[in-house]
């Protein structure tokens, strides 16, 4: 399984989501939003990231995914928690 964060600087729960992975020791690739990179890659996966109410892609965001298959869109810590207890 891969998994691709997609941060904002100064962003508590992306913050938060990044201490829960490291605990857990999950590796990732990380990208900031406010980098051309992170805007780039974050396409490739357009059709499944989450939005709110206004439009906004909702992070942070983290992409689980086998071979370019999603297997999961989550936002927080504590969705994180939950989809890793819910596979084992």
């Amino acid at each position: 399984m891969d998994y691709l964060l997609f941060t904002y600087p100064s962003c508590g729960k992306c913050e938060a989501l990044k201490k829960r992975l490291a605990e857990t020791e999950t590796p990732y690739a990380a990208y900031s939003l406010t980098e051309r990179s992170g805007k780039a890659k974050i396409r490739e996966f357009i059709n499944v990231i989450k939005r709110d109410d206004k439009g906004a892609i909702i992070l942070p965001t983290l992409v689980a995914h086998t071979q370019g298959i999603v297997r999961a869109v989550i936002n927080s810590a504590e969705e994180f928690d939950g989809w890793s207890k819910s596979k084992g």
